[in-house]
């Protein structure tokens, strides 16, 4: 029986063994439930219609329908706007994990993640936050090589010079709370500031604001050091 409150996960992965695997490391954790296993796109996309998860866990490279279009399939159903996919990635996959972006995913997981680390994240992400660390969100635009637009320009420019310090932030991957004491704000204003970015540049969720800090330069594909501070870019 599962715990009240519970956040419900669906893992969609087309290796029995990985499956088996998330769903023993996942159902350690009292507070998280698997609610189902999807082994292709179609199928997880199903399962989530079925389920409600509030977390997908999806991998990309999937028989059929793939991870990509099942992320895009969820985005795009209303039905499912309180469910949040996470891309399940490998070293190997960068050129497909900006498009899973695009599609609507809130972030990336590697499948060699740690067990704490792999429940945080479900945590994190069950709690609206976007999962985008700063060595996997910088490989990730560096592939890219900013190929797409996704946010016009011009609500770039307009822009308050704090509003621009914020999404830089954001673009790194940085929770409220971080970006609240890399700037000396409070956590709750850090949040305000995000929604009001995400009003102004017409952006779906923080997965998207992340681009946008990179397409208009606030953050260099590549520009950032060990310790996953951002560079301006110039």
């Amino acid at each position: 029986m599962s715990a009240a409150g519970a956040i419900r996960v669906v893992i969609a992965d087309d290796q029995h063994l990985v499956r088996g695997g998330l769903r023993a490391l996942l159902e350690r954790a009292p507070d998280i439930e698997v609610a189902g296993e999807a082994a292709d796109g179609e199928s997880a996309v199903g399962m989530a219609r079925r389920e409600r998860p509030d977390v997908v866990l999806m991998d990309v490279r999937m028989p059929g329908v793939d991870g990509i279009e099942a992320t895009r399939r969820i985005a795009a159903d209303d039905r499912l706007r309180t469910v949040r996919v996470v891309v399940l990635t490998t070293f190997d996959d960068d050129e497909y994990l900006f498009e899973a972006i695009r599609a609507g995913a809130v972030g990336f997981l590697l499948k060699d993640t740690p067990p704490d680390d792999l429940r945080a994240a479900v945590r994190t992400v069950a709690a609206g936050d976007a999962l985008l660390s700063p060595a996997v969100t910088g490989r990730v635009m560096s592939a890219a090589a900013l190929a797409f637009t996704t946010v016009d320009p011009g609500r770039i420019a307009g822009l308050t010079e704090r509003e621009r310090e914020v999404l830089a932030q954001v673009a790194t991957g940085l929770s409220n709370a971080e970006i609240g004491a890399a700037l000396f704000i409070s956590p709750a204003t850090a949040r305000t500031y995000v929604s009001r970015l995400l009003t102004k540049l017409g952006a779906r969720d923080r997965a998207q604001l992340v681009v946008a800090g990179y397409e208009s330069g606030l953050v260099r594909p590549g520009g950032l050091d060990r310790s996953g501070t951002a560079h301006p870019g110039g």
